[in-house]
């Protein structure tokens, strides 16, 4: 998204002028939702994604977030029937004003923030998990906590994104995957398929049109080559 701030003039910056070129424009990168994978080897790491935008991107803002542990967790009950969201005593993983603190001895060592970086103005709250076991499979849950600050007040709203984890030996391929990839080849064989009954029909017609060429020079030249009648005077008796 690129914001772009004019003169009091009326002039508008172009598109160079947008990407840096000027001094009066402002280039902010774009904010998209996208659900976390769900689905980790165990042994290998693992990226829980979790990406809660702003409505407004031009506003400016700072948030914390937090990760909690599985709904079935009574501790996760407990703390949000009393407290609710906003106060929860985050039980895995806290990250505010850009420092991350692991809060569950279990994850000690094997969490690491990969969200938003150099800023107090989260988006992305996304954590890393190292070396994978199958008794982090579970439902995690996301907080943000965040504040919009506009020139005469504060306004505070919260977000929570659920991820469903499960742990595998082995990878698996969803049905996605498969299906694409089938239609992937399908593709390839149909357009080869095309090609080459294109390939016939030219080839046809460019044999017939020579044929055809070769017919009406034959029979040019058999015009040509035929003797000219010229009438005989009769004989006197």
């Amino acid at each position: 998204m690129c914001v772009v701030t004019g003169r009091e003039d009326g002039y508008v910056p172009g598109l160079m002028e947008c990407f840096g070129l000027s001094p009066v424009s402002v280039c902010r990168a774009a904010c998209v939702e996208v659900d976390s994978d769900t689905e980790a080897v165990a042994g290998k790491g693992f990226k829980l994604g979790c990406i809660s935008c702003k409505v407004r991107g031009e506003v400016p803002a700072s948030a914390t977030v937090c990760s909690g542990l599985s709904t079935a967790d009574p501790r996760i009950k407990s703390q949000l029937n009393k407290r609710g969201a906003e106060h929860l005593v985050c039980l895995i993983y806290n990250y505010e004003d850009e420092t991350p603190t692991i809060t569950d001895e279990r994850f000690e060592d094997r969490l690491d923030w990969n969200g938003s970086k150099k800023t107090t103005d989260l988006q992305d709250g996304s954590i890393y998990i190292l070396n994978v076991t199958f008794n982090d499979t579970g439902v995690y849950r996301c907080f943000f906590n965040r504040v919009l600050i506009f020139p005469n007040y504060e306004f505070r709203t919260n977000a929570t994104k659920v991820i469903e984890f499960n742990v595998v030996a082995k990878a698996t391929r969803g049905m996605a995957s498969i299906l694409s990839e089938v239609m992937m080849y399908v593709s390839i064989i149909g357009l080869q398929v095309w090609l080459v009954v294109e390939m016939v029909y030219c080839y046809r017609k460019i044999s017939m049109a020579g044929e055809e060429a070769l017919r009406e020079s034959a029979a040019k030249k058999q015009g040509q080559r035929a003797p000219l009648l010229t009438p005989t005077s009769a004989s006197s008796p």
